[in-house]
């Protein structure tokens, strides 16, 4: 059975090492992000994300991973996203939330810190944040009447939509010049003084996730109930946000 990397940096040099070998000098930098990246990492439980940035010529030889990516999966380690330097450069404007977080806890493995070099026009962030917002709305709406109401079901669905949200709430707190705490709870509570948010709705919903509530069947569906009221709420005040 392949072993779980109790810390992170315990398969950094093995997996250069793969990599370097599959792509050569057509490698540019591994970069790890996410949980792993910070103190939220659970061994087993969390998987360990990893940007790999590749020359164009590079980008060419993605059939040569699949193995190396199928045996890391083994060991919690996700299928890493794989990018050029003119993707991350024409992709800032268009998906800013999804690399501001990769900013916000990341280590550089290999090469160049490719992260280093992005910024972000906060008019596109708002824009993506009211977007994602509007979207996640209809999808839990959408969510819940396939859930039939089965308390298993809306429980996984508030599990699955969750960290969208605290990303999203990140990024609201960016717009703000508010430093970004580390951990989930923290930034929802961050969120809920600057925004007005309903936080302890959304730190229910943590619970929810971490499976750490003792909520019943009735006290689950008024949670679910509450989070949408919130979400679309959210939604409507983003709308008139002036950045």
């Amino acid at each position: 059975m392949a072993r779980v990397p109790k810390k992170p940096e315990e398969i950094f040099t093995e997996i250069t090492e793969d990599y370097q070998q599959i792509f050569g000098v057509h490698l540019l930098s591994i970069i790890l992000y996410g949980s792993g990246a910070g103190e939220d990492y659970i061994p087993g439980r969390s998987d360990l994300n990893f940007l790999i940035t590749l020359t164009e010529q590079g980008v060419e030889r993605l059939d040569r991973i699949l193995g190396t990516v199928a045996r890391w999966r083994k060991r919690s380690v996700a299928i890493p996203l794989i990018m050029t330097r003119s993707y991350l450069e024409g992709s800032q404007d268009s998906y800013p939330i999804e690399f501001l977080n990769m900013k916000r806890r990341y280590i550089v493995v290999f090469g160049a810190d490719v992260l280093a070099e992005l910024t972000f026009d906060r008019c596109h962030i708002r824009l993506q944040i009211e977007r994602e917002l509007r979207g996640k709305l209809i999808n839990l709406r959408s969510g819940y009447i396939a859930t039939g109401g089965n308390t298993r079901k809306i429980r996984a669905l508030i599990t699955l939509s969750l960290t969208a949200f605290v990303s999203l709430f990140s990024a609201l707190l960016y717009l703000r010049n508010i430093e970004i705490p580390h951990g989930k709870r923290e930034v929802i509570t961050a969120a809920g003084k600057a925004f007005g948010i309903d936080a302890p709705i959304f730190l229910k919903c943590e619970e929810i996730r971490r499976k750490t509530d003792r909520f019943s069947s009735a006290e689950v569906q008024a949670v679910f109930q509450a989070y949408m009221k919130e979400v679309n709420r959210l939604c409507d005040q983003i709308d008139r946000m002036e950045v």
